[in-house]
């Protein structure tokens, strides 16, 4: 088993730099155009991922849902973003299969307008069960002074 693993992890750099020198030769300098362009996609996708992270998971606490799928979600669009910023088109293969992975949370109300293909204005917003007031107790006052 540990032969297998280490020929994988030889194999995989050599054939990365075999597909790189081949699709040089057939496409010249467009593989360069095309490796820079989605190494800056990778980064700008890292970038974002950074800024949604937090807002991920205070709207998983605030709608009670479980935070690992939140953190989940997160950690594999870094992953594919990271290999979108490695120089070649195995790891680009891979972190589109990563990023074409579907969220495993749906509601079923995105369900029913994802199969009729119509979507409002109230898809893309979040909407928050909590109250502003949380703080208030609601009851009865008497004062006992004697």
């Amino acid at each position: 088993m540990r032969l297998i693993l280490l020929l994988l992890i030889v194999m995989f750099p050599i054939a990365e730099i075999w597909t790189l020198i081949t699709l040089a030769q057939t496409y010249g300098w467009w593989l360069l155009v095309y490796l820079v362009g989605i190494g800056y996609l990778g980064l700008q996708l890292i970038r974002q991922e950074k800024v949604l992270f937090s807002a991920r998971m205070m709207q998983s606490f605030t709608q009670g849902g479980n935070p690992i799928k939140a953190m989940l979600g997160s950690a594999r669009m870094m992953i594919a973003g990271i290999l979108l910023m490695i120089p070649g088109v195995i790891t680009d293969g891979i972190a589109a299969i990563l990023l074409l992975m579907p969220s495993p949370k749906v509601s079923s109300h995105h369900q029913s307008h994802k199969q009729s293909g119509a979507f409002s204005a109230d898809d893309f917003t979040t909407h928050s069960t909590s109250a502003a007031n949380d703080d208030v107790i609601e009851g009865e006052f008497r004062r006992d002074d004697e």
